[in-house]
């Protein structure tokens, strides 16, 4: 299953994807449910407000959560599936040691999706690119990245607000 995207879409994906701010909060309203109004900052703690407010206006914009009236806010369906792409990308990563043996959950996911990122572009498609700085994984370790970047491309294809290039405003 390819379905090339352009290097812009990809970049403006993987950028709000990999957000740690976005990352932790989709994971832990799929790991613990809905986070209860105006209990954000105590959910997660070690994010600054500015970093927690931006991460759910982005996921609100993006339709990856809503507010649920008396439960908070929630994961929409399209949230969901992300929160299965962030665990398979963080399984895989964890497998395969990734980019290092011990290594944040966040900072895992990040690394898949910037080294998924040039295999889904029009100009590289079905190619994955190792940096330079890494070492080479088995040919077992790539052919287990299928499965993350299969469901990257589905949640994708299903999610194009997320890739949309923005056009700058015309000057007045």
């Amino acid at each position: 299953m390819t379905t090339p995207f352009t290097t812009a879409e990809v970049r403006n994906a993987v950028e709000l994807l990999a957000s740690r701010s976005l990352i932790r909060l989709v994971t832990e309203i799929d790991d613990n449910g809905a986070i209860p109004p105006r209990r954000l900052a105590a959910t997660l703690p070690d994010l600054s407000s500015h970093h927690l407010r931006r991460a759910a206006e982005a996921a609100r914009a993006h339709g990856l959560v809503r507010t649920a009236p008396g439960a908070g806010l929630e994961l929409t369906a399209c949230g969901a599936e992300l929160a299965d792409l962030y665990d398979a990308a963080a399984r895989w990563a964890r497998h395969h040691a990734y980019p290092a043996p011990v290594c944040e959950f966040s900072s895992r996911i990040r690394h898949v999706l910037d080294l998924l990122a040039p295999s889904l572009t029009a100009e590289r498609a079905n190619g994955l690119s190792w940096p330079s700085a890494t070492r080479r994984p088995s040919d077992e370790a790539e052919a287990d990245l299928a499965r993350p970047r299969a469901l990257l491309i589905q949640w994708l294809a299903g999610t194009p607000q997320v890739t949309r290039v923005l056009e700058p405003e015309p000057a007045a």
